[in-house]
């Protein structure tokens, strides 16, 4: 992240909080830092939308392959105008392979499918579904810089990996083995129950425990699902477009929050702290 796209950020904030009512400005301020904090995801959530709403079937580009297309041209546009760093994006670019690499398997194993017609479609999963899970790993690497996170007091490093390596092979192993996901859960509030997430907004520092962010995430995530089947740009097995969809899906959500984070953690270690920490007293 350059220093000139950091100066834009901090000119956009101050002339937000010049404009806000003194006692609404921090959580107003919050919510629209989340907001630019996930604006990969919001960008292609729009797309699938708006390709829903305007597609013809007699056109001779399919949606899917258009929505590959826009998904590029974000990534290429985030890149150019300073919004991540080459570093955050090689971290991305494993999301997207991990992502794509379950989402093969899980739509031959009949988990969930890609009804719609594709050339850049591989195995049935098209090729912009991994640049889903890629808009997750942008969102987290932004907002731990947009709100200066600290994550503390922070579990043994190798014990986190173990975890997360943990989560996403049950995502493939529960189908030929027993689930594990129940220790899982466990396990995630063993490693992070004592773990605060210590964030700024202005001048002032807030915490919350780790899984209870994770927890809140996955029902944002969870909501966003619902707008992808909504519009039938993939449905789960047995699931009519207009079903919502099943609240057990934020569980896997949950885990693979964990998963998220941990990849994320690889580039921002500085964010740890092994010890308590309250930057209030920094």
């Amino acid at each position: 992240m350059t220093e000139h796209a950091l100066t834009i950020e901090r000119r956009l904030g101050d002339r937000m909080r010049a404009r806000l009512p003194h006692g609404v400005v921090e959580f107003v301020m919050f919510v629209l830092k989340q907001g630019w904090a996930c604006l990969f995801g919001i960008c292609l959530l729009a797309a699938i939308l708006v390709t829903k709403a305007i597609w013809q079937p007699e056109w001779s580009l399919h949606r899917y392959d258009a929505l590959v297309g826009i998904a590029l041209a974000l990534q290429v546009a985030f890149l150019a105008l300073k919004l991540e760093s080459w570093e955050e994006a090689k971290v991305i670019a494993l999301f997207h392979l991990t992502g794509t690499a379950m989402e093969l398997f899980k739509v031959q194993a009949g988990s969930w499918a890609y009804p719609e017609p594709g050339l850049l479609k591989l195995m049935g999963v098209p090729l912009f579904s991994g640049f889903m899970y890629a808009a997750v790993g942008s969102y987290m690497a932004r907002v731990i810089r947009l709100f200066d996170m600290t994550f503390a007091p922070y579990p043994p490093f190798w014990t986190t990996v173990v975890l997360a390596t943990a989560i996403y092979v049950n995502f493939f192993a529960h189908h030929f083995v027993p689930d594990i996901r129940i220790a899982l859960f466990a396990a995630t509030l063993v490693l992070f129950l004592r773990t605060r997430i210590w964030f700024r907004i202005g001048a002032n520092w807030y915490w919350m425990p780790l899984p209870l962010a994770a927890f809140f995430s996955s029902f944002f995530l969870w909501l966003a699902e619902n707008i992808g089947t909504l519009t039938g740009t993939w449905l789960y097995a047995g699931q009519n477009p207009l079903d919502r969809v099943s609240f057990a899906k934020m569980g896997s959500w949950y885990l693979l929050l964990y998963v998220s984070f941990v990849t994320v953690t690889l580039v921002l270690r500085h964010a740890l702290q092994r010890q308590p920490h309250d930057p209030r007293n920094s």
